[in-house]
C-alpha cells in the first residue's frame, strides 16, 4: 500500500501554480435499502464521487440514493487504486468485503 501525506484542508496551492500531488482512492459503498455493497476507486475526492453515486443517473447504484461510504484506502497513483480494487472484487465475497471495513 502507498503511503499517505495528508494536507492541510487549509493549505492553499502556491501562487501561480497547483499541487501536483494527487490522491487515489479504493473505496466500498453500502445501500441499507437495497443491503448490497459497490466496490469502486476514483481519482475525485470521496465526497464528490459519494455525490455522483448518490445522484440520478443510469448504473449500478442508481437504484437508490441511500450510498454511504463505508471504508476507503488511499493510493498514489490510479493504478493501484484499481489494481485494490479488482483484488476485492476478486473475492466475491460478502463476508470477506465486511470484514476488511
Amino acid at each position: 500500500m502507498s503511503q499517505v501525506r495528508i494536507l492541510p484542508r487549509s493549505l492553499k496551492a502556491p501562487p501561480g501554480g497547483a499541487f501536483l500531488y494527487m490522491k487515489f482512492y479504493f473505496y466500498i459503498l453500502y445501500s441499507k435499502q437495497l443491503n448490497l455493497y459497490y466496490q469502486g476507486h476514483t481519482g475525485n475526492t470521496l465526497e464528490e464521487r459519494l455525490r455522483k453515486h448518490n445522484s440520478n443517473h443510469k448504473g449500478f447504484t442508481s437504484r437508490t440514493k441511500d450510498w454511504e461510504i463505508v471504508y476507503f484506502e488511499t493510493f498514489q497513483t490510479k493504478s493501484e487504486a484499481y489494481q485494490r480494487e479488482m483484488e476485492v472484487k476478486k473475492m466475491k465475497s460478502r463476508k470477506y468485503t465486511r470484514s476488511i471495513n
